[in-house]
């Protein structure tokens, strides 16, 4: 997803009012709404790569994959759509309607050219401030490339993974993503320009 900068400034509480009856999705931070604008054709096939690879993983556990759909909660200044959320155990909501996840397990993002310098700075740096969050990846769209951060008691570690063979074990969740798996149906021959002409 694409977030498209919007000038007007709002309440946590009248963005939250607002965004349940757009029909377009919103994140909100420090004051100020983005409009989440529409995703390539690589970006959807990695997202679905990943929610069908995750699902198929907790099917039979108390766990939830949640696409882009759902709002997480990062404080009252701060909510956003991740690519995907994973919970395992009581998911936790923000009151009653069950649209603003509290305590996701996994966030991860696919990177697009507009948003990975975002996705990878301020972002991160919000996400981080989940007590619940124990991994964060970073799935590139461009080239085989997974940057995985693991929570290490206070401090975060990074790996990246980039080769087909690589697994990227998720042990807070209880699963674990191919790279062959991930990228399956992403020719890098290809541009994006191209793809889109298919």
């Amino acid at each position: 997803m694409v977030a498209v900068p919007n000038i007007q400034h709002m309440t946590p509480e009248e963005y939250l009012e607002f965004d349940r009856q757009s029909d377009t999705k919103h994140e909100y931070f420090g004051g100020e709404i983005y409009a989440m604008a529409g995703a390539t054709k690589r970006h959807v096939q990695i997202t679905s790569a990943l929610t069908a690879l995750l699902y198929n993983q907790t099917i039979n556990r108390p766990c939830n994959v949640f696409q882009s759909d759902m709002r997480v909660h990062i404080d009252q200044d701060t909510y956003f759509f991740p690519d995907l959320a994973i919970v395992c155990g009581d998911d936790q909501y923000l009151g009653e309607k069950e649209d603003t996840l509290l305590n996701p397990n996994v966030v991860i993002e696919v990177l697009s050219p507009s948003t990975k310098d975002r996705d990878r700075g301020s972002k991160w740096q919000q996400y981080r401030q989940i007590d619940s969050l124990q991994d964060y990846l970073l799935v590139s769209q461009d080239q085989m490339l997974v940057e995985h951060y693991t929570r290490d008691g206070n401090a975060w570690v990074l790996r990246d993974y980039v080769n087909e063979y690589d697994s990227v074990p998720l042990p807070s969740v209880g699963c674990e993503l191919k790279l062959s798996e991930i990228y399956q149906k992403i020719d890098f021959g290809q541009t994006e320009e191209e793809e889109t002409s298919e």
